[in-house]
């Protein structure tokens, strides 16, 4: 009896994880759910799981290698533009794991230690880059602890400009392409495009 339980158990086809097939899906038909949602401050609050996977060889290499697949930084007076960015990113077809501080911080824990372990199991880092987040001294650690983390890492961290003309773009990221969050989506396909682009090259 137990004999025949294990034959039927391993003869069944494995299935892919769902996060797989949507990331081919996502690469290579874009889809209508990909427009950002109407949205408030509800919706990207309530965190929706990220997708489950096989626990196996994959799991400890390419992208679930790492809890978030996007890290976003952005100052707290661009809170709802932050989170209309995660809610757009994990409702696309892709269904990308992302860290909001405000919704996913441990309470209790230490704000920089949280923001370091953020960024630390994130494969990449978005700066949402605003007069706000120039003005604000957390910021900017922010921007230079996510440097340090990948200084040499094409594709990792992503700065997007909204509200800013070029001129005021940080010295520190001159370095970098930016994406210019004044088309009709605020820039929010560029910056799924760029973290599924990055996560290619690691699958």
């Amino acid at each position: 009896m137990l004999c025949d339980w294990f034959r039927q158990a391993l003869s069944k086809p494995r299935k892919l994880p769902d996060s797989a097939e949507g990331t081919s899906r996502d690469v290579s038909q874009p889809s209508s759910r990909d427009d950002p949602p109407p949205l408030g401050l509800s919706s990207a609050l309530s965190r929706t799981p990220p997708p489950t996977h096989d626990v196996g060889a994959s799991s400890s290499s390419g992208r679930w290698s790492k809890d978030y697949d996007v890290c976003v930084c952005h100052s707290e007076e661009d809170l709802v533009a932050a989170q209309e960015l995660v809610s757009y990113l994990e409702g696309s077809t892709a269904s990308l794991r992302c860290f909001l501080q405000l919704r996913d911080a441990t309470p209790g824990g230490a704000i920089v230690s949280e923001l370091c372990q953020a960024l630390s199991s994130s494969h990449c880092r978005v700066l949402l880059i605003t007069p706000g987040f120039l003005q604000d001294p957390w910021c900017k650690y922010q921007m230079l602890q996510a440097l340090s983390e990948a200084p040499g890492a094409e594709g990792r961290t992503i700065p997007l400009m909204s509200g800013l003309t070029r001129a005021a773009y940080p010295a520190e990221l001159r370095f970098m392409y930016f994406v210019d969050g004044r088309g009709p989506d605020g820039g929010f396909r560029q910056v799924k495009e760029a973290v599924m682009r990055y996560l290619q090259t690691i699958s």
